[in-house]
């Protein structure tokens, strides 16, 4: 008899820069996160589907587990509570290489909260001595009792196919929730403002990551081109001026690589506007935070659909 089909949800949580999103991006073999060294990147629950014949699952990226210090931290954090409730597995992924310490002990507490079976992966194992590894499972084994422990490296995909298979292994007899073609079910505007928000970071200085954030004002498709405008907001008439840079310069670049990155996921020409506006203290004002959220400018958007 032909095996039974599995589907279900696997939500991988950790603190900031354990590698949360690169793995998601590694298992479903496309880019659905953000990738960068800076922390907080993430800040939406984001999710990948991983299609195989004999299971879907439908991965839960979440923004690193943090005490939060402003508005925006607290919705982020918000989204991590979300990601816990309804799972079939919990994936907490630790970075090998750092010390234990007081974040990761408030990331054992909150984990504690979910119900799904929760498998524990020590990421970067690849960057990290051999010896240093059964101490650290010992100790995050004292902490809480893991149904499996997996050595990993998000970045060179050493150990993801048995993080896969363990995962199926737990996930319930259930036909697919999504078209096997399908990997993500993040819309396509929200795509194109993460990439324009990966490649600021990446391009800007340390003090401006934190306070990025993009939102698409327009999103036309036509037969042969796509036209994109995106405002990015920052908080500081001086970290506009980074971004802008000298003669334009840094917004170019930063225009140029996105657009090359969306052409190439997204499989057509693009024609991509980018501004700079200053938002002061948009991370401590609840309503401009709610106005960053995907997920209501998505209801907007339908909303406006609806009434015309």
């Amino acid at each position: 008899m032909p095996m039974a089909f599995k589907a279900g949800f696997a939500a991988i949580v950790g603190r900031p820069n354990a590698g949360k999103s690169t793995l998601v991006n590694r298992l479903v073999g496309q880019k659905v996160a953000i990738v960068s060294s800076k922390p907080q990147t993430t800040r939406n629950r984001i999710q990948g589907i991983v299609n195989r014949e004999d299971a879907q699952i439908v991965l839960i990226d979440t923004p690193g587990i943090h005490k939060p210090e402003n508005e925006l931290g607290r919705q982020m954090m918000d989204e991590v509570r979300q990601a816990l409730e309804a799972l079939d597995v919990l994936l907490l992924i630790v970075d090998a290489k750092a010390e234990f310490g007081g974040g990761d002990r408030f990331a054992l507490e909150l984990i504690k909260r979910a119900k799904a079976p929760t498998i524990l992966l020590l990421n970067k194992v690849d960057a990290t001595a051999k010896e240093r590894l059964l101490p650290l499972i010992e100790r995050y084994s004292k902490e809480h009792e893991f149904a499996d422990v997996i050595p990993i490296s998000a970045l060179t995909g050493d150990g993801l196919e048995i993080v896969l298979n363990e995962i199926v292994k737990r996930l319930p007899e259930n036909p697919p929730y999504s078209p096997p073609e399908q990997y993500t079910d993040q819309p396509e505007r929200f795509l194109a403002a993460e990439i324009v928000r990966e490649k600021a970071i990446l391009a800007s200085r340390q003090e401006v990551p934190y306070a990025i954030a993009v939102l698409i004002d327009s999103f036309e498709e036509g037969a042969k081109l796509l036209r994109i405008r995106a405002t990015i907001y920052v908080e500081r008439d001086g970290q506009k001026g980074i971004l802008i840079g000298k003669g334009g310069a840094m917004m170019k670049k930063i225009g140029t690589e996105a657009r090359l990155e969306l052409e190439q996921l997204l499989g057509t020409k693009i024609f991509l506007q980018l501004y700079v506006k200053v938002q002061q203290d948009w991370r401590d004002r609840p309503a401009l935070v709610k106005q960053m959220d995907w997920h209501r400018q998505l209801e907007k958007m339908s909303a406006r659909e609806e009434e015309s």
